[in-house]
């Protein structure tokens, strides 16, 4: 008798801005930082933020949901800014999770940084890749959730047509056959994976809301 098969869940990019932060010792305003993650899809998914240096920040709300083609803010704050820190490299790991599973499908590392005044320094330190840990959840609730939406105020014509541009590169990859489909008119390179279509999806959703507000 065949054992049933247990579908595997399909691995997904993860979108978060901004790709690194920095704090800086001896400006107040940077001691707090803000992650904003995307859900681009049809689908809700959750998150779970893993840091290789959980004792240096506070995170207001280390893990939760972000319902579909939404994007939520999360507040970090350095609360360890002490000589011994500066200059080392820690990493946040933004862990997306299937809803309601909880199975891992996709991650993202965000570089942290704590710097001495402005002023750039070559001298770093770099964590074990496998050290991270769960962030205790403080209870400080410091998440926003907002529909996605871009800021297009200012938007140029230069700007208009880059979009359009953007628009129909999207639509055509769109319509691109996709792995699996078979197709005797167009060559195989052409066939593009379903995270590149999700992909195409999203910015082609980003570029009609910049062309309606314009």
């Amino acid at each position: 008798m065949d054992m049933p098969h247990q579908r595997t869940p399909q691995k997904l990019p993860v979108f978060v801005f901004p790709p690194n932060i920095t704090f800086y010792s001896d400006d107040q305003s940077t001691h707090k930082r803000v992650l904003t993650l995307y859900n681009p899809y049809e689908f809700p998914v959750k998150f779970k933020v893993l840091s290789t240096a959980p004792n240096k920040y506070k995170v207001g709300d280390p893990e939760g949901t972000i319902k579909p083609k939404n994007c939520i803010d999360i507040v970090i704050r350095h609360t360890s800014l002490l000589p011994v820190n500066y200059n080392v490299v820690d990493k946040f790991r933004i862990q997306m999770q299937e809803h309601p599973t909880k199975q891992v499908i996709g991650k993202r590392d965000i570089e942290a940084r704590l710097l001495t005044g402005t002023s750039e320094t070559a001298g770093r330190g770099t964590p074990d890749l496998d050290s991270f840990q769960q962030i205790p959840d403080t209870g400080d609730r410091q998440q926003r959730s907002y529909t996605l939406s871009p800021q297009s105020r200012g938007i140029d014509r230069e700007t208009n047509f880059v979009a359009l541009i953007a628009g129909i590169i999207c639509i055509i990859g769109l319509l691109l056959p996709t792995e699996g489909d078979r197709s005797q008119l167009l060559p195989e390179y052409l066939t593009l994976s379903v995270n590149f279509k999700l992909i195409f999806s999203f910015v082609l959703g980003m570029v009609t809301i910049i062309v309606l507000r314009l």
